[in-house]
């Protein structure tokens, strides 16, 4: 890519500093690149190191093709009301420089964006979203439903990805997998890593839970494991599991899988798992779930002393994991100095990024080195042929998903609620779904 050389101007509007004594020139060749995240607020932490991999790449690549490139970012605090990122969006839409975005965070303002970005041209590249409904259909394939029928968007209680789009092009791309893979992920751990074939799988009854048990239960009877018992609570807060357990326990269950989130409770289940299942040689019987519950502090503190033998999917690589992402991490690490300025999706943020200039380039050049329509962007987008990142190389398939389809599995360190969860595993399904 050529002609990234100068100094970046970076735009925070969340109380940050912002860049000031721009030219009217310099304005005139300016590109933004909008960043919508959660900068403060519980998930701030996790807003601001995705917003670091944005800031880094930015700062390694500060002009191309002779424009500037300045990143414009706007707080979405967890918590907050679709309404926020609207309004946020809303004001990027308005401004003409801005010719794509990152983001948003979270699935419900997802919802929310799609349809004014998508009436806009405006791209939106997030590195965080897995729910499948934001571009695909169905919200569960047959084949991961043991019932061996399809469950739609809307029967999940969900737009479907075409009314989401009202021109009918997409707009919508994104590097984190889907949460259709997630519970197939937990059962190829379960089966080839743990070596276990009898789980009792629990989930919470709410849609994310459901789908999410329901695709361990096909995936792990598909590689030659028994599910003994199921069972889909509608609340689990002070639910007594004991004779679910241990019924499981008698049939034969050497562990639990469990679909849903730690607000509902899922890991104080491993209280009453302790009282029932043995300890094998001093190894816990392992709980297995998904993203609602890992490197959460909330699950950790839930389930106590019996947080060892938790593991839990996450729709995203490792990047400490990743080869080519070791050189990216140690200059980040030069330039970001304190430990806590990396995050989960800080290089994934970098890779989204270094997609968008991909992108935004190739519409520059086909403009005639002028600056180029939202449009453009989105349909360069679309034909990204194989991108080399630090997190490996991937496309976008034809609903805007890329094909570097990885899943990390991490498990807690210890009791302590503030300790970081450890990787122990990733599995890979770029090549071959498990359905």
């Amino acid at each position: 890519m050529p002609g990234w050389v100068a100094a970046a101007c970076i735009t925070f509007l969340a109380g940050l500093p912002a860049c000031t004594g721009q030219t009217s020139a310099a304005t005139a060749k300016t590109i933004k690149i909008a960043v919508d995240l959660p900068l403060t607020g519980i998930e701030a932490r996790a807003g601001m190191t995705t917003l670091n991999g944005v800031s880094f790449f930015v700062g390694r690549h500060p002009t191309l093709d002779g424009f500037n490139i300045v990143v414009d970012a706007r707080d979405d605090p967890a918590g907050a009301t679709p309404s926020r990122g609207v309004k946020n969006l809303e004001a990027i839409i308005a401004d003409p420089q801005v010719l794509a975005m990152i983001g948003p965070f979270d699935e419900d303002v997802a919802r929310a964006q799609i349809p004014l970005a998508n009436r806009a041209h405006l791209p939106l590249v997030s590195v965080t979203t897995s729910s499948r409904c934001l571009t695909k259909e169905p919200f569960l394939p047959a084949s991961l439903n043991p019932m061996r029928t399809t469950i739609s968007c809307k029967a999940a209680g969900l737009p479907s990805p075409a009314e989401l789009r009202p021109t009918g092009v997409n707009n919508y791309f994104r590097l984190s997998t889907t949460d259709d893979l997630q519970g197939p992920a937990a059962a190829d751990y379960a089966a080839k890593r743990l070596h276990l074939n009898r789980f009792a799988v629990l989930s919470d009854g709410e849609a994310y839970g459901q789908a999410l048990a329901n695709g361990f239960r096909a995936r792990f009877n598909r590689l030659g494991g028994s599910v003994v018992d199921h069972r889909d609570m509608t609340s689990l807060k002070a639910a007594d599991l004991t004779t679910f357990l241990q019924r499981a326990k008698n049939d034969g269950a050497q562990g639990l899988y469990f679909g849903g989130t730690s607000a509902n409770s899922a890991c104080a289940i491993r209280v009453q798992m302790a009282s029932v299942f043995d300890t094998a040689g001093g190894t816990p019987a392992p709980m297995l779930g998904g993203d609602g519950i890992a490197l959460d502090p909330t699950c950790v503190r839930d389930a106590g002393a019996n947080a060892p033998g938790i593991f839990a999917t996450v729709p995203a690589a490792d990047a400490e994991r990743i080869d080519s992402a070791l050189p990216v991490i140690t200059a980040f690490r030069h330039q970001f100095g304190r430990p806590g300025d990396l995050g989960p999706y800080t290089i994934a943020a970098y890779d989204a990024t270094g997609v968008v200039y991909n992108a935004i380039d190739r519409a520059i050049r086909a403009a005639g080195g002028k600056m180029p329509a939202r449009d453009s962007i989105v349909a360069e987008l679309a034909t990204t042929s194989p991108f080399s990142g630090a997190t490996g190389t991937f496309s976008f398939d034809s609903a805007g998903d890329t094909t570097l389809r990885l899943l990390s599995i991490f498990t807690p360190a210890g009791t302590n609620p503030r300790a970081a969860w450890t990787w122990v595993d990733t599995v890979d399904y770029s090549t071959t779904l498990p359905y």
